[in-house]
């Protein structure tokens, strides 16, 4: 019998495809190593993008020390209702990933220890992807960490792009090795170290100046 996470998530995933990519749910094997950028005992603040049906909920969960805040951003209203039925521990914001600045000012939240995510970050636009790292980054504490999968469903060139924006605003970009029992089969890019600035703003301001 079906968990309610894996029926909810399937039966959003084809009627939703357009925001949530892939009727997968994210393996357990790789929400432990994704949960794994969370210290443990931490009284932190982690923010989830994408919480989807909760896999990842009680693996960061179970983490947590006492004094800290975990807030999940989920943009299907469906399984927004989910997860306050089923993890009404969880702290859980309806918003859109592209207003993720607003969403951390309404929540009160200034600075991040972690982002967990595992958003469809090679099929979101270019200019989507650089407005949220560039939220990301500035929120970040130091020691700070973002954590996201990439699956082998990802078309190579747009993987390319997402690493060379990701190396554009972190010192470290660490890819781990593929988990292969996930479906489907993916692995994980952890950023540390924002820069102070990214690469890209010093490449637009000189094809403005010239």
């Amino acid at each position: 019998m079906a968990r309610p996470d894996h029926t909810v998530f399937l039966k959003r995933s084809f009627s939703r495809m357009d925001q949530l990519a892939t009727p997968f749910l994210t393996g357990r094997r790789l929400c432990r190593q994704l949960a794994q950028v969370v210290p443990y005992g931490t009284d932190g603040v982690v923010v989830e993008l994408g919480a989807g049906s909760g896999v990842l909920a009680e693996p960061i969960r179970a983490r947590l020390g006492n004094g800290a805040r975990y807030l999940a951003i989920e943009i299907d209203e469906e399984l927004v209702a989910h997860l306050r039925r089923h993890k009404p521990w969880l702290e859980v914001v309806q918003g859109d990933v592209a207003d993720l600045e607003r969403i951390l000012d309404d929540a009160g939240i200034d600075r991040v220890d972690a982002f967990v995510s595992t958003l469809p970050w090679a099929v979101f636009p270019q200019d989507l992807r650089t407005r949220v790292l560039d939220v990301i980054a500035r929120r970040l504490v130091p020691g700070g960490v973002l954590s996201m999968i990439i699956t082998w469903m990802a078309l190579p060139n747009r993987v390319r792009d997402l690493r060379a924006l990701l190396d554009a605003h972190f010192d470290e970009v660490v890819e781990t090795a593929t988990e292969w029992r996930n479906p489907p089969p993916a692995r994980t890019f952890l950023c540390r170290r924002p820069l102070a600035r990214p690469d890209y703003l010093d490449e637009r301001d000189t094809q403005s100046a010239s």
